[in-house]
This record gives C-alpha cells, structure tokens and sequence, in this order.
C-alpha cells in the first residue's frame, strides 16, 4: 500500500491555474476577494482562485509564473516577503539545444569549496520573544560579525548561534536592516569559527556552479548545489521595495535564511533569503539570494554604526 507525505501539498498537473489570475488571465485577489489585500475573513483559494473549465494551453507558462510567491526561510517565522517579478510572456521554447556539460573538475571544486566553508557557517537559534525562529549566517571577519537574515532575528529574544563543531555561542545584536533584510550579530572572537571570503566586486555568470549551506529544518552543516538561475531578478525581500537578486536552483529551505550561497572556490556571491513557491510549502528549485556587494556593504554600514 503506498504510503502518502503529509504537509507537502497535492501534486500540481498541466491543468493548474495560479490563485493570483482571473479566468481571464488578469491579476485577482489571492485570498479570494477582488481588492487583493488579504482581510480578517479572506481565506486563500476563495472563489477567484477557481480554475477555468478550458484554459488555451500556450497560456500555462505565464499563469504558473505569474502566481509564484516568494517566501522568506527562516524557520518558525513564516511570514509572506513578497512577490516574484515574472514576464508577462512565457519565454520561447529553444528547439534542438544541445545538452548542458558539466565542466572538467566542477565536482571536485564543490566538495573542496564545502569543505571550506562550513567551518564559517553557523545556525542562529533566536529564543524568549514567545514564538522563536531560526536560521543560518556566515562569519565574515575576524572579530566575530556574523551576517544573518534580518527576519530572522526581527522578533527579538536571545540568540545563539551554533559552530559546525556543535559549540553554542551567545550572539549580540549589532543592527538590522529591514530594507535589505541583512543583520549582523556578533560573538566572541577565538571561537574557532572561520570567516568566508567574499566573491570579488561583479556578479557570478548564470550557469556557474553554487552551494547554498545551512540549517534548513534545523539540520546545521547541510550542504546542496545548483547553479546561478539568472541574475538581476527583481524581488521584494523584507518588505521593502523590489532589489535585484540572484537566483539558484540549489535547494533552499526554511532554516536556510542568512546562509551563504557560494561559488567552487568557496567564496561568497549571496545570501540566501527566499523562495518562490505556488502555496507556500517548501522549495521548488527557485531560490533567491541578495548579492554579496550589497550585502557587505549593508553589514560594514551595521557594523560602522554598531
């Protein structure tokens, strides 16, 4: 008898339509109302979330696209970021494309990059604020600064961050910004805690081989891979207006919030803050991280200021 994975939802066939269109392929409230602004009785999948009898098959593209979500991962928070930036039309098929090549030594650089990085990553536990979240950051110095997610750390509590050896570390506060969604704590320095190199000023191309590391579900030191999707994809990461972000395939998931993605040299390009997903419930192989320029740009503003 086949057995059945509770709270990853029903599979989504051909004939899906997204929640966030009308029938007719116009933008709808996705709680079901017509003033799409999520109210006290508003329940997702009302009324205007209904699929149409027959819809045209060209059109699947840029529906499915167009109601994608994007969800910040930290766990425990589960708080909506924003929404993807989609095209209004679906990309053009490339007939007869030859198969993609993995480039000579691109798994050995993988494993040796992973190999120096997690010594550097760390899952940030926040504890005392009545619901606790939790999530990853990277040491990016070394007097101790840590870069995080600020979602993560936006309720308030105590914070520990946790070393790939399993030693529990007190962290403070430096400062947040919401904007960006970047905070940096800071421990002890001599903690045996390495920190990252950060990729050098420009963007990674789209292709190159990434690692996303953290906590995803509380499990520290996991490692996945993937490659840079697309770069300059704009997103609305914390709340504020939309920024350009890099976009993995490498498999993200709550707890991975703060974490490092990282090129085959084991150098940072971004950190990890969001996924798309069609309801919400884990990774779908679309990934956004903030590129690292802005980041450490953010944190030595925090950490100035601090």
């Amino acid at each position: 008898m086949p057995s059945t994975i509770a709270g990853l939802g029903e599979p989504r066939g051909p004939r899906f339509v997204s929640p966030a269109l009308t029938p007719e392929g116009g933008p709808a409230d996705p709680y079901g109302g017509p003033d799409g602004i999520a109210g006290p009785d508003d329940v997702p999948g009302g009324p205007a979330a209904q699929p149409p009898d027959s819809p045209g098959p060209a059109r699947w593209p840029r529906l499915l696209l167009t109601g994608l979500t994007l969800v910040a991962v930290s766990a425990g928070t589960g708080g909506v970021a924003g929404h993807l930036a989609a095209r209004d039309d679906p990309p053009e098929a490339v007939a007869g494309a030859p198969p993609a090549v993995v480039p000579p030594g691109a798994a050995g650089d993988l494993v040796a990059a992973a190999d120096r990085v997690l010594a550097g990553v760390v899952s940030v536990q926040v504890s005392g604020s009545g619901r606790g979240a939790s999530g990853s950051g990277f040491l990016i110095d070394d007097r101790g600064h840590v870069v995080t997610n600020n979602h993560v750390v936006a309720r308030g509590g105590t914070i520990n961050v946790i070393g790939q050896d399993g030693r529990r570390l007190t962290a403070r506060l430096i400062g947040r910004d919401p904007g960006t969604d970047i905070a940096v704590l800071r421990v002890d320095p001599g903690n045996g805690l390495r920190p990252l190199p950060l990729a050098a000023s420009g963007q990674p191309r789209v292709g190159e081989p990434v690692l996303a590391v953290g906590s995803p579900l509380g499990l520290s030191g996991t490692v996945t891979a993937g490659i840079v999707s697309a770069l300059d994809r704009p997103v609305r990461l914390g709340g504020g207006a939309r920024q350009p972000a890099v976009q993995t395939d490498a498999s993200i998931n709550p707890g991975n919030s703060g974490g490092p993605l990282v090129n085959g040299q084991g150098e940072v390009v971004g950190v990890n803050t969001a996924i798309a997903t069609l309801e919400g419930g884990g990774n779908i192989g679309i990934g956004f991280a903030i590129p690292i320029d802005r980041a450490a740009q953010v944190a030595q503003r925090l950490i100035a200021r601090g």
